[in-house]
């Protein structure tokens, strides 16, 4: 490719051109037209994020007391028999989740970016993907993001939402069936062509950056960055993809097609996951769990669930919303249960995995996004308590992000919003 002089225009759409392939530029200021004369180490630690987003009804969760002789809430009383392997939290938000409607603090849950889904919103990188970046290689996936649709809690660096996989038959293929020998051979043969794409551009880039203004740079540089981590993601999937995946002796699920059924298909990935930490496939897992505008089969449920969590304090509908709740802690349960079974060196999953399981609006009647249920099992701290903070001057909720991704062995200060670690939680 000719570069255009500093006093050409350049074109709408431009490209890095090497050996033969091409790599479209990001938009940058000096590719947009003139308008007026103005151009425009971890250790084996294990983490496991899961947001309802409909939220859970607070007066069902939160006990009255504090600290570790609080009284069994309708909703703790299901997880009692893992009391003090999980802190509650309450008083716990991000700040300023004020978006384009009451469910865009979804997008934000993991990330903390403000204002979500208003003019010029931008998100920012999810906790998990943080942590992907330091101890994902160490794993055949980086990263496990699953939902109950394609909407996901994970997004990269440069704000991008990782589509979730919803069917559970498909993540159990990529985790423990391999190709055919032939398959393998084609699948590096295409990783070796990407790479081969980056390696090509590298130089032109940066003969093209001496050409554009500071902004531009500042952009490319950026842009620049995301594709060498790519690089390094790319030769990381090679070495795997030529390794035999692990074999276990289990049937692949069958996936459920009612898209209603938000428990069954929420027990089906739930399921998988201690499957993929127990043969350390990946350490970090997200899981999406949204309700539909139509009526889950939850026995006793006659409305939708989007309805019921808009209940307007209306008695009968509160009961029916309780029974999907409680449904889902029941699924939770479960998995608490899974992950603690001992392994033979006398520990468990659930002591070296962080479950974290909450929502992203603490009120979901009135889209209220403060005072978040928050709960966190298992990863070595300390647990069996409610830890309140000011329901009325919430505590940062990135700062809880800030001590999990210590404890995965980052080397950080703070996360996102956040002001610090979390006082209140330590190790056991």
């Amino acid at each position: 490719m000719n570069l255009p002089s500093s006093s050409s225009a350049m074109h709408r759409r431009q490209f890095l051109r090497g050996t033969g392939v091409a790599l479209a530029l990001p938009m940058l200021d000096a590719l947009l037209p003139s308008v007026k004369g103005v151009t425009a180490v971890a250790s084996r630690t294990s983490m496991v994020c899961i947001c309802t987003s409909l939220g859970l009804h607070a007066p069902f969760l939160f006990p009255s007391e504090t600290g570790a002789d609080y009284q069994l809430t309708p909703y703790l009383d299901i997880l009692k028999e893992f009391r003090q392997d999980f802190t509650l939290f309450s008083g716990l938000s991000h700040p300023d989740q004020t978006g384009a409607n009451g469910h865009t603090s979804e997008m934000t849950w993991l990330t903390s970016a403000r204002f979500p889904g208003l003019s010029g919103f931008k998100n920012t990188v999810s906790v998990d993907q943080l942590a992907a970046e330091t101890i994902g290689r160490e794993t055949r996936w980086p990263s496990l993001v699953l939902g109950t649709g394609t909407p996901s809690l994970s997004y990269t660096r440069g704000g991008v939402m990782i589509p979730a996989e919803s069917r559970p038959s498909r993540v159990f293929a990529r985790l423990f069936l391999d190709g055919t020998p032939a398959e393998v051979k084609q699948q590096v043969h295409k990783l070796r062509e990407g790479q081969s794409i980056l390696d090509a551009v590298q130089d032109e880039a940066r003969s093209f950056a001496q050409r554009v203004g500071a902004a531009d740079r500042e952009k490319l540089d950026e842009y620049l960055s995301s594709v060498r981590e790519l690089e390094k993601k790319l030769v990381t999937s090679e070495a795997w993809a030529e390794k035999p995946k692990p074999k276990i002796d289990k049937k692949p699920p069958t996936d459920i097609t009612d898209g209603s059924d938000l428990i069954g298909r929420m027990r089906l990935l739930f399921d998988l996951i201690p499957l993929a930490l127990q043969t350390d496939s990946t350490r970090l897992v997200t899981v999406l769990l949204q309700g539909a505008n139509s009526v889950p089969p939850v026995p006793g449920v006659t409305l939708d669930h989007h309805n019921l969590s808009h209940h307007g304090r209306d008695p009968a509908k509160i009961k029916q919303l309780r029974l999907i709740e409680e449904a889902q802690l029941r699924v939770v349960s479960d998995l608490l249960g899974k992950l603690k079974i001992k392994n033979e060196r006398g520990t468990t999953l659930l002591d070296n995995t962080m479950v974290l399981f909450g929502s992203n609006l603490g009120n979901a009647n009135s889209h209220d996004t403060r005072n978040l249920p928050i709960l966190l099992a298992g990863g070595g701290f300390r647990h069996g308590r409610h830890v309140a903070f000011d329901a009325a001057k919430n505590t940062r909720l990135c700062n809880l992000f800030a001590s999990m991704l210590l404890r995965l062995g980052l080397e950080i200060d703070t996360f996102g919003s956040g002001t610090g670690t979390l006082t209140g939680l330590d190790a056991a």
